[in-house]
C-alpha cells in the first residue's frame, strides 16, 4: 500500500463530495492520483461530471481540469472494487434529540461492505465521538473476514477545512491522523504525506477523533463566553467590541474572540453535543460544554428581542413589520447556511408576523434545507430597497455587501456583527 501511495498508483475513492470531500478530490488529483468520486446525489454526481461546481469557493475551472485528467463521479458503490483507498466525507448532524446521529456514516459503510477487498484502506474524516472509527467501522470491517492492520487499513483523520479564507488551503492546513493498528498509522500517514504539507501523527484513532471535538469546542466554549460578555456589557451600556479590541492588545494570554447572533455551520454548534453524549456513558457531565451550549443556542432570540425594542421604540410592532435581513450564510464570504443563525432569526420573525426578505451575494436562492423552509430570492439591495424596510439586519457581515448605502438608506439597522462601530440614533448593536 505504502509503495502504491508513494509512486502515486493507488486509486483514491472519495465518498461524499461536499465541503469536505470536493477539496480533497482537487488536491489529490493535483498530485497526480487517480481519484474516484461517490456520492448517492445523482444530481450533484451529474453536475461535477459535467465540470460544475455546487460550491461557491471552489471554483468549476478547477473541477473542469480534474473531470479532463480523469475525475469521475459515480453513485455507484459497486464501484469501489476499483478503488485502492476510501475516504469517508460523509455529514454527521444531530437528531431532535440533540443527540449524534451517525446514520450516514453507518449507511455509508454498509453500502461498502459488499465491495471492500483485502489490501485497501478506509480513512473517516467526519467528526464524531471517540471511539466511532473502532466501534462502527472496524468491527464491520472484522466481521466481513479482514484482519484490520494486515489485509485491512484503517485510519481516522478528521477533515479541518475554513471555508472562505485564503490563507489556509486543504494542502497547507495540518492533519491529524490516527489508525487502528501501527500499520494502519503509517499507511495514512503516507496517504496524507503526499497531499498535506505538514501531517499530524497520534497514538490512535480515539485521539484523532477527541482532538478535532477538542478543536471545535474549544471555540464555541470561547464564542459562548463572548456572547455572555455581549449580553452583560449591553446592560451596562459599553460597547463590548471595543472591550475585546483593547484586550486584545496584550501580548500574552489572551485570544480575541467575537460576538456574533449564533454559532452557525456544520462543525461548532453540533460537535460538542458528541462529546456531551459519549461523556454520559462514563458518567461524565460536561456542565462547562452544556453551558456554552445553551448560551450560544439562545443568541437568535436574543437578537429577536433587540429587534422588538428597536421597532417598539419607534411605535412598531414586529407583526406587519417588513424586516430585511443582511447575509444568510453562517459566515462571512461563504454560501453555506448550514445551521445558520440568520435561519432560526428569520424563522421567529415569520412566527412573530414580520414580512421577511433577505439579500446575500453569495445565495441567490433560500436553499433547501432538511428543517427549513422560506420560498425567497436574495432580493438587490439598492436606496429605494433599503428605504423600505422598518428594519435592516446585518446578521453576516459579508464583504461585497455595501454597508455604507446601508447605513445612509436604512431607517433602523440593528447589528450583530459590530460592523458599525459609531454611534448612531438609526443603529443599534446586538
Amino acid at each position: 500500500m505504502i509503495d502504491l501511495i508513494k509512486a502515486k498508483k493507488a486509486v483514491v475513492g472519495i465518498v461524499g463530495l461536499g465541503y469536505v470531500g470536493l477539496p480533497l478530490v482537487l488536491r489529490f488529483h493535483e498530485v497526480g492520483f487517480r481519484v474516484v468520486g461517490f456520492d448517492i446525489d445523482t444530481r450533484k454526481v451529474a453536475m461535477l461530471n459535467a465540470g460544475r461546481s455546487m460550491i461557491e469557493h471552489i471554483p468549476s475551472d478547477g473541477l473542469a481540469r480534474a473531470c479532463a485528467g480523469g475525475f469521475e463521479a459515480t453513485d455507484d458503490f459497486a464501484r469501489a472494487r476499483e478503488v485502492d483507498i476510501l475516504i469517508l466525507c460523509v455529514p454527521t448532524p444531530l437528531n431532535k434529540f440533540r443527540e449524534p446521529d451517525l446514520s450516514y456514516v453507518i449507511n455509508t459503510v454498509e453500502s461498502l461492505m459488499p465491495y471492500i477487498r483485502v489490501g485497501q484502506m478506509m480513512s473517516l474524516e467526519s467528526t464524531t465521538y471517540p471511539g466511532t472509527t473502532t466501534e462502527e467501522l472496524a468491527t464491520r470491517i472484522s466481521a466481513h473476514g479482514f484482519t484490520v492492520g494486515v489485509d485491512y487499513f484503517l485510519v481516522y483523520s478528521p477533515e479541518r477545512e475554513d471555508p472562505g479564507n485564503p490563507g489556509f488551503t486543504t494542502r497547507t492546513i495540518p492533519k491529524v491522523c490516527g489508525g487502528e493498528t501501527p500499520a494502519c498509522l503509517a499507511t495514512g500517514v503516507a496517504l496524507y504525506g503526499e497531499v498535506i504539507d505538514q501531517v499530524v501523527p497520534v497514538s490512535s484513532t480515539q485521539v484523532a477523533e477527541l482532538t478535532k471535538l477538542l478543536e471545535n469546542i474549544h471555540r464555541a466554549v470561547n464564542i459562548g463566553l463572548v456572547n455572555e460578555m455581549k449580553v452583560v456589557a449591553d446592560k451596562m451600556g459599553i460597547n463590548i467590541r471595543e472591550v475585546i479590541d483593547a484586550a486584545a492588545t496584550k501580548p500574552f494570554g489572551f485570544v480575541p474572540y467575537y460576538p456574533g447572533p449564533g454559532l452557525g455551520g456544520h462543525c461548532i454548534p453540533i460537535d460538542p453535543f458528541y462529546l456531551t453524549w459519549k461523556a454520559r456513558e462514563y458518567g461524565v457531565s460536561t456542565r462547562f460544554i452544556e453551558l456554552a451550549g445553551e448560551v450560544n443556542s439562545a443568541m437568535p432570540d436574543y437578537v429577536v428581542d433587540k429587534i422588538k425594542i428597536a421597532l417598539n421604540n419607534r411605535f412598531k410592532s414586529v407583526r406587519g413589520s417588513k424586516i430585511l435581513v443582511l447575509g444568510i450564510a453562517y459566515k462571512p464570504n461563504v454560501d453555506d447556511v448550514r445551521e445558520s443563525p440568520s435561519v432560526f432569526i428569520m424563522e421567529r420573525l415569520r412566527d412573530l408576523g414580520a414580512v421577511i426578505d433577505y439579500h446575500d451575494p453569495h445565495v441567490a436562492r433560500f436553499p433547501k434545507m432538511r428543517e427549513h423552509f422560506f420560498d425567497l430570492d436574495s432580493v438587490a439591495l439598492s436606496a429605494e430597497a433599503l428605504a423600505s424596510y422598518d428594519c435592516v439586519l446585518v446578521a453576516t457581515n459579508h464583504q461585497r455587501i455595501n454597508f455604507e448605502t446601508v447605513r445612509q438608506h436604512a431607517k433602523l439597522i440593528v447589528d450583530t456583527r459590530g460592523v458599525f462601530r459609531d454611534k448612531a440614533d438609526h443603529i443599534v448593536n446586538a
